[in-house]
């Protein structure tokens, strides 16, 4: 599989957290993802771009957070992060970058 350009619009960014760091124990890698990307797409992105075979995916959405800057109201967007679980022997070193 070669890396379509719609893969970059699935897959945001790497989710570089204590949490995620504990994941990758357990041979699993935390991304950013577009709102509205289904597991499936999500799936086939990361085996086409990192070359690697994905077990599964879990995902979550953190809705917003209104915050207050100088006095004025506004509000953090909301986002989506997948959980994806690899098969045994692969791995994806998120330091690296794309």
């Amino acid at each position: 599989m070669s890396a379509k350009p719609e893969h970059y619009d699935v897959i945001r960014k790497p989710v570089i957290t204590e949490k995620s760091t504990m994941a990758s124990e357990h041979n699993a890698v935390v991304f950013e993802v577009a709102i509205d990307a289904a597991k499936p797409q999500i799936k086939e992105a990361i085996e086409a771009l990192f070359g690697v075979k994905v077990k599964a995916v879990n995902t979550t959405i953190t809705k917003g957070k209104t915050k207050r800057f100088r006095g004025i109201s506004g509000r953090r967007k909301d986002v989506k992060k997948a959980y994806v679980t690899l098969e045994e022997g692969n791995t994806i070193d998120v330091t690296t970058g794309l």
